[in-house]
């Protein structure tokens, strides 16, 4: 097989990250012996040792994760084009997109793809985004658009009556406010030449990078969310096909019963449903397309707390099949995937960062935190190389790995751990839109 430009620099990562593991283990257990036959108090030697833990567990998912991204990267198919161009329907409900939705249409128009059906149906708007909609409606080339408006019955509605009205044997569905590169549905159409194929999810990108928040943000699209995606389709089990991006086959969408309206994350829950059915659910990393992140922290703060909180009911939702290893395998490990992402992995982080400061502070142990910052973000520096380099970003995104372990994570885990407590407890939730500024048309740097 030929090896592709960039093999061998990411097959030096992976060794990298065997040493920087070896080296980690070898400092913490040098610690724990010091202080253990020092006579010191047996308090430090039992936190070295949780904290050994933490970063064992840490190391291991992060080679986890760069080890099947980057063997799916190496046996993806060769092929880019598939063998047949079926009709696709491409369902976009919309509530208030004024801002993005001509720059969305005009992106879908502009498809390089035989045969689309636009099916644009808006969930009550009260601004002019259903007026911008119909000024669109027509034949243009070889895509058709359509419009529906129905009263505010929230997405899951929205996407449900699109596909009712739609008659392609493949549905992608796309949020409002996405703007979809050329080349994608073509892209993502071969990953069904698989029968058992149900899904595709796309590679989500953050369009708006001017601000510091949002470089933050297209760092975690690049490292956080689609280094998952390339590691899960290892195993044609992606637990999540995200709401800017998602191709299903009809058949598949049809036969677990479309969307549900009793979580919050309707995308996360169709997934689980798909997998729990036994279908495939594929990741196809040059299927683009590009969304608008949030500016500020506050609206970021409302976004991820919403998907928290969906993500959670998804599990409550799901929780029977944690168990049920005769039925699906693939979904048991999926579910409790989901598990350690949502509640586990943020509790535990939180406890280490807040567990070594004062440990720190109470023991006089300055060089020991900074050794531990310092590590940290050496993992995340070579991560997000790794992720840069398959996504063909630019590397100066690796810097923001610094404010991105110190900053970005400590606020998103907080944020999860209060939707945990706040879900746990039954604390009424509405949807939080977010403001959008309409930057889809700025430059994708």
């Amino acid at each position: 097989m030929k090896i592709k430009i960039g093999d061998m620099i990411l097959r030096t990562l992976l060794i990298l990250f065997g040493l920087l593991f070896v080296l980690w283990v070898t400092f913490a257990s040098l610690n724990i012996y010091y202080y253990d036959f020092s006579f010191r108090k047996a308090f430090i030697s039992f936190s070295f040792f949780v904290l050994l833990i933490f970063l064992v567990i840490l190391v291991i998912r992060y080679i986890a994760l760069i080890y099947f991204s980057y063997l799916n990267y190496t046996f993806r198919y060769s092929e880019k084009d598939a063998d047949s161009y079926p009709m696709v329907s491409i369902i976009v409900p919309v509530h208030n997109e004024g801002k993005n939705l001509e720059e969305t249409i005009k992106s879908l128009v502009g498809l390089e793809y035989p045969q689309v059906e636009v099916i644009i149906v808006d969930d009550g708007s009260t601004d002019n985004t259903l007026e911008i909609a119909k000024s669109h409606e027509g034949q243009f080339g070889n895509s058709v658009i359509k419009v529906m408006a129905q009263v505010n019955q929230g997405k899951a509605a929205a996407l449900n009556n699109g596909l009712k009205a739609s008659s392609g044997e493949f549905v992608l569905t796309i949020d409002g406010d996405s703007l979809v590169d050329k080349f994608s549905v073509k892209r993502a159409i071969h990953n069904f030449r698989d029968e058992k194929v149900g899904a595709v999810a796309g590679n989500v990108r953050v369009i708006n990078r001017k601000t510091f928040l949002a470089k933050l943000q297209a760092l975690e699209y690049i490292e956080g969310l689609n280094m998952v995606k390339r590691s899960q389709t290892f195993f044609k089990a992606v637990n999540i096909v995200p709401g800017p991006f998602g191709v299903f086959r009809r058949k598949a969408i049809e036969q677990v019963g479309g969307y549900d309206h009793d979580t919050f994350a309707e995308d996360c829950d169709l997934t689980v449903k798909l997998l729990a059915a036994g279908w495939k659910v594929d990741y196809e990393p040059e299927a683009i397309a590009w969304t608008e992140a949030p500016e500020n922290i506050n609206s970021l703060l409302v976004q991820r707390y919403r998907w928290s909180r969906g993500i959670l009911q998804v599990l409550l939702k799901h929780r029977h099949s944690m168990f049920n290893f005769r039925a699906n395998r693939t979904n048991v490990f999926t579910i409790w995937y989901m598990f350690f992402e949502a509640i586990i992995w943020p509790g535990m982080n939180i406890f280490a960062q807040i567990f070594f400061v004062y440990v720190a502070l109470s023991y006089n142990m300055f060089n020991s935190l900074l050794f531990w910052w310092i590590q940290l973000t050496l993992l995340d520096m070579t991560a997000a190389l790794h992720c840069v380099l398959l996504e063909k970003e630019r590397l100066s995104y690796v810097l923001y790995a610094v404010p991105y372990r110190v900053f970005f994570i400590q606020i998103i885990d907080v944020t999860k751990l209060m939707a945990t407590v706040e879900e746990l407890m039954g604390v009424k939730m509405e949807w939080g839109k977010i403001e959008r500024k309409g930057r889809l048309k700025e430059s994708r740097d």
